[in-house]
């Protein structure tokens, strides 16, 4: 997919991965009711993919680390993969903190839950972590770094001198005004005052250590909130995204997108703005929004209508007009009362090289060339079986749920998450037919639909296979009525460097790796 590769990938296809089960953290037993704060929200790995955020409904933040590749050199590390080319991916918990608290907004008589809507790393510095979090009003900007765990010792006497060591400590810590004789003795009124236990030898005690506070080689990471983001949206942020800059972050609610500096907290700059000037006008509006991985003054939005806008901000300081818009138009025919709603993108990311945008509405993922604004280069069918649903999803509000879409660090893969706690992951180089379907649990391949074999073809048009999956139901057994829809896997990443995925299944976050 990138560039210059297609005409070889097109020729040799990348080989379906297997899939294996990595681990899981917060595991529930058969039976155990989950409770709603801690239902996770959020996760994201940062760019080195040695660490890895998770957020909850509780507004907390949980940290992970890698720990199978930090005691390994580069050279020692090569050889291992050639021998073991499956290396397990091992993560470890680090700390976690309570990064929103539950507030009330008494203007406008509104609940503002604790909630974490969304989680972006910023750049490392100086060996410490840097992010930011979001809930719906306001963000926040973490600082997390390992200190070195201070101890006191020594607080006791010399013991071949004393027969107590309560009462020295005690002593020690007497009223200050107490004037202390040479070598350490006492007034005769305070010494009467001691109890028997402690008896002090005559012409004082030779030796009394006082505490002493010492460093030692252990270390403990400490979260410490270093801005406070807010009262710059008036709708809840649904989006969040650091610049390639290294200065600057949007964030996008519903009708406006703002741009920050990361030092500066008290002032943001309007640069999108949809709000018509009668409420009663407004047809669209923003889910989601992300700057180009590489060009500080691109970024992309998309809209309720199932359209994604491409801006430049060098244009103008209000980018009212977009510099390219993507959108897939629909046959009259097919339309229905369902149609905008399905329509609606719920999440846009850039590949690594900031060339193809991969989009998820309820249906669809949809991959998107820059270069390209006729539509979508490939289109991959993940809830076809749910159409003949849509009236019962609709009565159930399942039909607004916002799925999350990812791609592989190589841009040969894209995943997203659907119904019954399943991912599906599909191939996206020209030519592949791959498509697995998994279930977040110890047996990814439980739940996987057994489909014939299809013999590999090159792509003369590109339509051939942009229209994958429609005939492959992620139910058990196939039945279009097996989906759970109270069981939602709305959360997923992609590792930046390797073929490892985390999600998050209610409150446990499974990882995956091939």
């Amino acid at each position: 997919m990138n560039g210059g590769d297609e005409v070889g990938a097109s020729r040799e296809l990348p080989q379906p991965l297997d899939w294996r089960f990595s681990q899981v953290f917060g595991e529930r037993s058969a039976g155990e009711e989950v409770q709603e704060v801690d239902i996770i929200s959020a996760i994201e790995f940062d760019k080195s993919g040695d660490h890895l955020a998770t957020g909850d409904r509780g507004g907390r933040v949980v940290l992970f680390e890698r720990t199978d590749s930090k005691d390994t050199s580069g050279a020692r590390r090569d050889l291992e993969e050639t021998d073991y080319p499956l290396r397990h991916p091992e993560f470890r918990y680090k700390t976690e903190f309570q990064s929103h608290e539950p507030e009330f907004d008494y203007l406008k008589s509104l609940e503002i839950e604790e909630k974490i809507n969304k989680i972006r790393w910023s750049q490392t510095a100086n060996g410490a972590l840097f992010l930011l979090s979001t809930n719906d009003k306001t963000i926040k900007f973490w600082k997390v770094q390992d200190k070195k765990i201070k101890k006191i010792c020594d607080i006791n006497t010399d013991s071949s001198r004393t027969l107590g060591n309560g009462s020295v400590a005690s002593s020690s810590n007497s009223n200050s005004t107490n004037t202390c004789l040479p070598n350490g003795g006492l007034p005769d009124k305070v010494n009467n005052s001691l109890s028997n236990d402690f008896s002090s030898p005559p012409g004082g005690i030779p030796l009394l250590r006082l505490p002493v506070v010492t460093t030692s080689h252990e270390t403990s990471p400490v979260a410490r909130c270093r801005r406070v983001y807010t009262h710059a949206h008036d709708y809840h942020i649904n989006s969040i995204s650091n610049n390639s800059d290294g200065e600057t972050f949007i964030s996008a609610d519903d009708l406006r997108i703002n741009l920050w500096n990361l030092e500066i907290s008290n002032q943001s700059f309007n640069i999108v703005d949809v709000k018509p000037a009668n409420m009663e006008d407004l047809t669209e509006v923003i889910t989601s929004a992300e700057f180009h991985p590489t060009q500080c003054n691109t970024l992309a939005y998309s809209s309720s209508k199932g359209s994604i806008r491409l801006i430049d901000l060098r244009q103008s300081a209000l980018c009212d007009s977009h510099s390219k818009l993507f959108e897939d138009t629909e046959t009259p025919s097919s339309r229905s009362f369902f149609t905008e709603i399905i329509a609606s993108i719920s999440d846009i990311k850039f590949a690594k090289e900031g060339r193809y945008i991969l989009s998820r509405d309820y249906m669809t993922l949809k991959l998107w060339d820059i270069n390209m604004d006729s539509g979508p280069v490939s289109t991959l069918q993940v809830h076809e079986y749910l159409r003949p649903k849509l009236c019962d999803l609709y009565e159930n509000d399942s039909i607004f749920d916002k799925f999350e879409c990812c791609l592989s660090g190589d841009g040969l893969r894209v995943a997203t998450g659907s119904y019954s706690n399943l991912f599906r992951v599909f191939g996206v180089s020209p030519g592949s037919t791959e498509t697995t379907t998994l279930e977040a649990s110890k047996n990814p391949m439980r739940r996987q639909v057994t489909t014939p074999s299809r013999p590999s073809r090159s792509l003369s048009s590109i339509t051939r296979a942009v229209r994958r999956g429609a005939a492959e139901s992620p139910g058990a057994d196939g039945n279009v009525n097996s989906f759970d829809h109270t069981n939602k896997l709305l959360h997923l990443a992609w590792h930046p460097t390797e073929n490892s995925i985390a999600c998050a299944a209610a409150n446990s976050l499974y990882m995956y790796y091939a």
